[in-house]
C-alpha cells in the first residue's frame, strides 16, 4: 500500500506556509490602504477575486487526465493535509454562515448542531472510515455494489447520494450568491452564477486532486476569517482576545440586557401592534375570496386619492408597488398572507432567552424542544457518518493507518471553528442589543440599506416613534456572521475578509459534493452499469459534462432562494442518514445482511424520510400541525434511520444468506493489515 511521502509532506507544509503568509500579508496591506482612503467596494472585490483567482491558479497547476488522480488524488494526500481539505469540505456555508447565526437566534438550542456534528465524526472514526479505505475504489456506490451483489444496491445509493448532494450543493451556491451580491453589488440571481464560475474551475480541471490542494488553502483562509472578528470584539468588549473563554460573561450581560429589553413599554406596544396585525390577517384569510376583491378595491382607492390629491411623487409609487404586489388569486393570497401572519406572531412574542436551555411558555412545549434537540442531534451525528462527499475523501489516504489519523486531523481543524461560533453569536448578539436597539431609525448606518437591498435585513417602524426597537428589527440568520463586523464597527477590511472567508467555505463544499454527484453518474451510473468497456478519456468527458450540468441546474435552484442555508444543510443531512448509514453500518459489522435487505431498508428509510418532509414543511404544503410527536421536519430522518435497520435486518433474515464471495469481502475489510 502506498505511504505519504516525508518529502511530499514537507514541500506542501512549505508551499502552504508560504500560501497563508501571503494571504495575511494582503490583509494588512488592504487595512492600510483602507486607513488611505480605499474604497469599501473596491476592498470587497479585491478580496473576493483575488482568492478566487489562487483557488482557479491551484486548479490550473493541478490538471489532471489520470482517472486515479481525478477520483482519488492518487490516494497520496498525507492524514494532515487530508483532515485540513476534510474539514474544510465539512464546513461549508452552514458551518461557516449559518451556524453563528442559528445560535444567535436559537441560543442553546443551537448547540444541537454543534454536538451533531462533532459527534459525527466520533462515528466515522470507529464505524466507516477506515474500513471504507481498506475496501478501496472510488465511490460510496463501489462498494454497495460490491457488498450487495450488484447494480441494484449500487443504483439505489447512486440516487440516493446524487439527491443529498443536491440539496446540499444549493445550499452552498446560495451562500455564494448572498456573498458575491453584498460584496459585489450586483442583483442576487447574478451572484449566484458569477460564483458558480469560480466552483467550477477548480473540480471541472483537476477533480479530486485539484480539489482537494484547493481545500487546503481555502481551511486556511475561512479559519483565518473566522476567527480575526472575534478575537477584535472579545478584546474590545472584555479586553482579552480569547473570546472561547471569556464570552461567559458576556452571555451574563445579554440576560441581563434581555430583562431590560423584554419589559420595556415601547417593545411591548410594538409586539402588541403585531398581534393585531397577526389577527387582521387570520381574518383576511377565513374571508377569502371576498377578502382579496376588498383589498383591491381599496388600494384602487388609495391610489386614486393620492394622485388627484397631488401627493409627493414617492408616496403614490409607494402606493402603486403595493397594488401591483397585492396576489393574484385567492391561493396565491392565502399563502403570502400566511407567511406574513406567522411572521407577525413570532415577533408579536419575545424571543426566547440565549442562555435558557429548551424554553417553552409550559412544560409541554419545553419538552417538546428537548425531544427536538434530541433528534437534530441524532440525524446530524448519524447523516455526518453517511454523507458521500465526506466518507469519499477518506478514500485519498496512502493507507488505512492514515485514514483514522485524517479524522483525528479533521475532528482538531473543526474544533477551532465549532469551539468559536457560540461566542460569536453571544458578541454579535450584544453588539446588537447594545449599540443598534434603540437607536434614531433616520440615522441608522448605511450597512442597514446596504443589506437591505439583498434581503436580508428588514426595518419596520410600526408604531411610528423613529426609534428601532428590537420586534422591528429581522436579521436574516444567513447574514448574522457577515454582518457582525459592519454592526460593530470595525474597519471594512474586516469585513471583506469575513465574506472571503465565507466564499471560502462555500466554494470548497462544493467543490466536494458536484464531484460526488459527477462521479456517481459517470463512474457508478455510467461506467460501471452502461457502458464498462467505455475508454479514461470517455469516461472522464461524461464526468464534466455531468459536473457542468448539475452545477448549473443548482445554480438555478439557488436562485429561486427555496430556504435558509441551514435547513437545507440539515434535510441533506436527514436523506444521506437515512438511505446510507444502516446499509454501511451492517454491511461491515453484520455478515448476514443480504441484497435484497439492504435495497429494501435503502428505499424505506429514504421514503419515509422524504414523505416526512413533504407532510411536514410549507413548502410541499404540509405543516407541523401534521408532524409525528411535533418532530420538525429538519430532523425527519430520525424516523428513516431506525426504520433502514429494521427492514434490513427483517428481510435478511427471511431471504437467502450472502455468497461467499461478499463473506470473504467482509472479513478483508474488517481485518487490518499488519503496520497499515
Amino acid at each position: 500500500m502506498k505511504r505519504s511521502s516525508p518529502v511530499l509532506f514537507r514541500r506542501l507544509g512549505r508551499y502552504y506556509l508560504i500560501y497563508a503568509a501571503g494571504f495575511v500579508s494582503l490583509v494588512l496591506l488592504l487595512a492600510v490602504a483602507e486607513r488611505f482612503g480605499l474604497a469599501p467596494r473596491w476592498i470587497g472585490q479585491i478580496f473576493l477575486f483575488s482568492t478566487i483567482a489562487i483557488y482557479a491558479l491551484i486548479g490550473v497547476m493541478s490538471r489532471t487526465s489520470d482517472v486515479s488522480e481525478y477520483y482519488v488524488a492518487g490516494r497520496r494526500v498525507p492524514a494532515l493535509f487530508n483532515g485540513m481539505a476534510t474539514a474544510a469540505d465539512w464546513m461549508s456555508a452552514a458551518s461557516f454562515i449559518g451556524l453563528a447565526g442559528t445560535l444567535y437566534y436559537a441560543g442553546f438550542e443551537g448547540l444541537a448542531f454543534v454536538t451533531g456534528w462533532t459527534g459525527g465524526y466520533v462515528l466515522v472514526a470507529l464505524l466507516l472510515a477506515p474500513f471504507l479505505r481498506k475496501f478501496g475504489e472510488f465511490t460510496i456506490p463501489d462498494f454497495l455494489g460490491a457488498r450487495y451483489e450488484g447494480h441494484f444496491a449500487r443504483m439505489v445509493g447512486v440516487f440516493a447520494g446524487v439527491l443529498a448532494s443536491f440539496v446540499y450543493v444549493v445550499a452552498q451556491i446560495y451562500g455564494v450568491g448572498l456573498i458575491t451580491s453584498r460584496f459585489i453589488g450586483i442583483e442576487f440571481e447574478i451572484g449566484v452564477f458569477v460564483g458558480l464560475a469560480g466552483i467550477l474551475v477548480c473540480s471541472f480541471l483537476g477533480g479530486m486532486r485539484a480539489v482537494t490542494w484547493t481545500q487546503v488553502a481555502q481551511y486556511l483562509i475561512l479559519i483565518i476569517a473566522y476567527l480575526v472578528p472575534v478575537v477584535i470584539l472579545s478584546y474590545e468588549v472584555t479586553g482579552v482576545p480569547v473570546p472561547q473563554a471569556v464570552y461567559g460573561k458576556v452571555l451574563h450581560d445579554i440576560g441581563v440586557k434581555e430583562v431590560e429589553l423584554f419589559t420595556e413599554p415601547r417593545e411591548n406596544e410594538v409586539r402588541a401592534l403585531y398581534r393585531v396585525r397577526a389577527d387582521e390577517l387570520a381574518r383576511k384569510i377565513s374571508e377569502l375570496p371576498g377578502s382579496l376583491v376588498a383589498e383591491r378595491q381599496a388600494q384602487m382607492q388609495r391610489v386614486n386619492e393620492l394622485r388627484t390629491q397631488g401627493a409627493p411623487a414617492r408616496e403614490v409609487a409607494a402606493a402603486e408597488r403595493a397594488l401591483r404586489d397585492l396576489p393574484r388569486t385567492p391561493d396565491e393570497a392565502r399563502i403570502k398572507w400566511e407567511r406574513a401572519r406567522q411572521d407577525s406572531l413570532q415577533r408579536s412574542v419575545p424571543p426566547p432567552p440565549h442562555a435558557e436551555a429548551h424554553p417553552g411558555p409550559d412544560q409541554a412545549s419545553r419538552d417538546n424542544a428537548r425531544l427536538n434537540f434530541i433528534a437534530l442531534s441524532f440525524v446530524l451525528m448519524v447523516g455526518t457518518a453517511g454523507l458521500p462527499h465526506i466518507l469519499m475523501r477518506y478514500y485519498t489516504t496512502p493507507s488505512v493507518r492514515d485514514a483514522r489519523r485524517s479524522v483525528f486531523w479533521t475532528l482538531f481543524f473543526i474544533f477551532l471553528l465549532y469551539v468559536t461560533a457560540p461566542a460569536y453569536a453571544v458578541f454579535a448578539k450584544w453588539e446588537v442589543y447594545s449599540t443598534l436597539i434603540g437607536s434614531n431609525i433616520a440615522s441608522l448606518p448605511s450597512w442597514v440599506v446596504s443589506w437591505g437591498k439583498v434581503g436580508l435585513v428588514k426595518i419596520e417602524d410600526i408604531n411610528a416613534d423613529g426609534i428601532l426597537q428590537l420586534a422591528e428589527l429581522s436579521l436574516n440568520s444567513d447574514a448574522i456572521l457577515l454582518l457582525t463586523p459592519e454592526i460593530a464597527g470595525l474597519p471594512y477590511v474586516v469585513a471583506g475578509l469575513v465574506a472571503a472567508g465565507g466564499l471560502a467555505a462555500a466554494l470548497s463544499t462544493a467543490d466536494g459534493l458536484l464531484l460526488t454527484i459527477s462521479h456517481a453518474l459517470s463512474h457508478d451510473l455510467y461506467y460501471r452499469v452502461i457502458n464498462p468497456e467505455a475508454s479514461t478519456q470517455r469516461r472522464l468527458v461524461i464526468t464534466k459534462s455531468q459536473l457542468l450540468v448539475v452545477a448549473v441546474v443548482a445554480a438555478w435552484v439557488a436562485s429561486l432562494r427555496p430556504d435558509s442555508i441551514l435547513f437545507m444543510v440539515g434535510l441533506a443531512f436527514s436523506i444521506a442518514a437515512s438511505a446510507f448509514f444502516p446499509a454501511l453500518v451492517l454491511g461491515i459489522f453484520w455478515k448476514r445482511a443480504n441484497k435484497w435487505g439492504a435495497i429494501s431498508g435503502m428505499i424505506a428509510g429514504l421514503g419515509i424520510t422524504l414523505f416526512y418532509i413533504v407532510r411536514t414543511h410549507p413548502f410541499f404544503g404540509g405543516g407541523l400541525d401534521d408532524a409525528w410527536f411535533g418532530i420538525h421536519p429538519i430532523s425527519c430522518g430520525v424516523f428513516g434511520v431506525p426504520t433502514g435497520f429494521l427492514v434490513i435486518a427483517l428481510v435478511s433474515l427471511l431471504t437467502p444468506p450472502p455468497s461467499a464471495a461478499v463473506l470473504a469481502l467482509v472479513d478483508n475489510v474488517r481485518l487490518p493489515d499488519a503496520g497499515k
